[in-house]
């Protein structure tokens, strides 16, 4: 495997899940290179958060952004050098409040980023306040009787919104989130993985999730829009992990 690595000091919590994203992403740029991708090419945009760390410990270029306003970022520099390879890295407070009119809009536009969303339902740099994807009654900073509010569904918004790469991923399954991080990278046009990321420290949901997560069958058909809806919206008590949907159409930069 390629060395990516850097000497920042790692200031993640001892056992964050975000550990497990970082190796991931970095298995799976070092394939990416081995198959001919050029590494001066990738550039890694965040957000503020504790995802934002995660450009300090990989050795690409990066951009840290507003919070929130990270995706419009990674579209700047897409439009701007269409040749580079751009990963947006957020997390559900970024992508899902204060950017939530950016995502929809890089979506309608099918721009050519590839969005990887650390989704652990909380707003863990800050301590714990709920995130439109807290589970209804979590009790947090901003929340201390419980959240009334049904959690947004991101991917179902994805989907009615025309993004053309819509994915689940599950941190602790990192072979798992390595293929699907590979895929999305190299999908033409607008690509998101909603990844299930437990904040050990503050919304930690990993026993939670272990039982109800599953894979998607390999024969699932991934150019049909009305089955992903329908399998995003999944009410079993089981959450389903792998690509959705998944079809090529004109990007925003081939269009401009």
């Amino acid at each position: 495997m390629l060395e990516l690595s850097t000497t920042a000091k790692n200031t993640w919590c001892p056992g964050c899940t975000n550990f497990f994203l970082l190796t991931a992403l970095k298995n799976t740029v070092s394939d990416l290179i081995a198959e001919g991708y050029n590494k001066d090419n990738f550039v890694i945009s965040a957000g503020i958060g504790c995802h934002g760390k995660l450009p300090d410990y990989i050795n690409l270029n990066s951009v840290i952004s507003l919070h929130g306003r990270d995706l419009a970022a990674a579209e700047g520099v897409k439009l701007a050098n269409p040749k580079l390879t751009v990963i947006d890295i957020a997390g559900d407070g970024d992508a899902y409040a204060e950017g939530i009119e950016h995502l929809v809009h890089a979506a309608k536009r099918n721009t050519n980023v590839t969005l990887f969303v650390h989704n652990n339902q909380v707003f863990g740099l800050t301590t714990g306040q709920a995130t439109p994807t807290s589970l209804k009654g979590y009790k947090g900073r901003s929340t201390p009787f419980g959240t009334v509010e049904e959690p947004l569904n991101p991917l179902l918004l994805m989907l009615a919104s025309g993004a053309s790469f819509v994915a689940r991923a599950w941190s602790q399954d990192m072979d798992g989130t390595r293929e699907i991080m590979k895929r999305a990278i190299k999908h033409k046009g607008f690509s998101i993985v909603d990844i299930i990321q437990p904040c050990i420290s503050f919304n930690d949901t990993r026993e939670f999730f272990k039982d109800k997560v599953y894979n998607l069958d390999a024969g699932w058909p991934t150019n049909d829009l009305a089955k992903a809806m329908e399998k995003v919206r999944e009410n079993s008590g089981k959450v389903p992990c792998g690509i959705f949907y998944e079809v090529n159409k004109e990007t925003f930069e081939e269009e401009i």
